[in-house]
């Protein structure tokens, strides 16, 4: 996760001896500038654009139109898509490079750690995971991203249901993949703009926002989301950024909170709550819409059952992540026990 990739093997040999050569401001630098570590998850939302281009249409569209979309994986647009991906993993690699001299211009870590939810100290993946802030950490991520499966998973249908008048949808097979990957590209600015963002206004703002707001959006989406196809479009598009947001921002979170020391470990313990987030938002969306008939043949009441649960859910996110506070001293690793501790802010 940092000085190379050594967060998850912070006690072994060669990550000792990497950390060991870096600078006291490069140790300080890379732990706190995270842009680079939203940018390796980024790949997953390029890859939403080949859903779009391929498995949408096959879900809403007849067999003329699967045959189409077939084939639109191997065009010019698709072979576009897995390149823009290979880019962008390539582009996070480098971003997260070391590099042997100097600090950004305005980066002071001083002011950093001044902050009131940035810790000076680090605390291990056996301790982190001990404490409440782990799992209250694991519930906001659980939340935000069972809120945005929910609606992504059935997007493609979705927007023909809430657009249709008796048997027919206003929204046609290549307009509905036409959104899903318009929703991939928002899920995409979501991860460089909210991430970025949360460099200025603090972690659990930012998180505030993906969840407060988030209600709001849903709440919007059921009771007038069929009241024009460019308000739905903009809900959808905001609910999407903020699941985005909330994956690129995480790794910062848990930085503030548990320090750099093994914090590449304790964010694979954190996405567990990620693979729960995508049985949950599936099954709990399905479970509504199963019992209202068959996605692609519905209308938009069908969905505000739905929609109103996934209130539920990231109002749960929303008080677990006011409930966040710095992680108590007894947690803390000590300097024997850690062998790349923080250092002390340069003056």
């Amino acid at each position: 996760m940092w000085a190379g990739g050594c967060g998850g093997r912070a006690a072994s040999p060669a990550c000792q001896n990497r950390s060991s050569r870096l600078a006291p401001h490069q140790r300080e630098l890379y732990p706190m500038r995270r842009l680079a570590r939203g940018r390796v998850a980024i790949d997953a939302a390029i890859g939403l654009l080949a859903l779009a281009a391929v498995v949408v249409p096959l879900s809403v569209a007849g067999p003329a139109d699967a045959a189409a979309a077939r084939r639109s994986a191997a065009s010019p647009g698709g072979r576009t898509v897995y390149v823009t991906n290979s880019a962008n993993v390539g582009g996070a690699a480098k971003g997260v490079a070391v590099t042997p001299d100097g600090r950004p211009a305005g980066f002071d870590p001083v002011s950093e750690r001044s902050r009131t939810m940035v810790t000076a100290h680090s605390v291990s993946a056996a301790s982190a995971i001990r404490t409440p802030q782990f799992w209250l950490l694991w519930t906001v991520m659980f939340c935000n991203v069972t809120a945005g499966i929910g609606i992504l998973e059935q997007a493609g249908p979705m927007i023909s249901d809430f657009f249709r008048s008796g048997a027919s949808a206003s929204v046609s097979a290549t307009e509905a993949a036409g959104f899903v990957g318009l929703l991939s590209m928002f899920n995409m600015a979501g991860r460089f703009v909210w991430s970025s963002t949360s460099d200025f206004i603090g972690r659990q703002p930012t998180y505030v926002g993906y969840l407060g707001v988030g209600m709001a959006a849903y709440v919007l989406l059921a009771l007038f989301g069929d009241a024009s196809t460019a308000f739905f479009i903009a809900l959808a598009a905001l609910i999407i950024s903020f699941y985005g947001g909330g994956f690129a921002t995480v790794p910062a979170y848990l930085r503030d909170l548990f320090g750099t020391y093994q914090v590449g470990a304790i964010h694979g313990r954190l996405l567990t709550a990620w693979s729960a987030a995508g049985i949950a938002g599936p099954l709990i969306v399905n479970r509504f819409l199963d019992a209202r008939g068959e996605p692609g043949a519905l209308v938009a009441a069908d969905y505000r059952p739905a929609l109103f649960t996934m209130v539920g859910v990231l109002a749960i996110g929303f008080a677990a992540n006011l409930f966040i506070r710095p992680v108590a001293e007894r947690h803390r690793t000590s300097a024997a026990e850690s062998p790349v501790s923080d250092p002390s802010p340069a003056t």
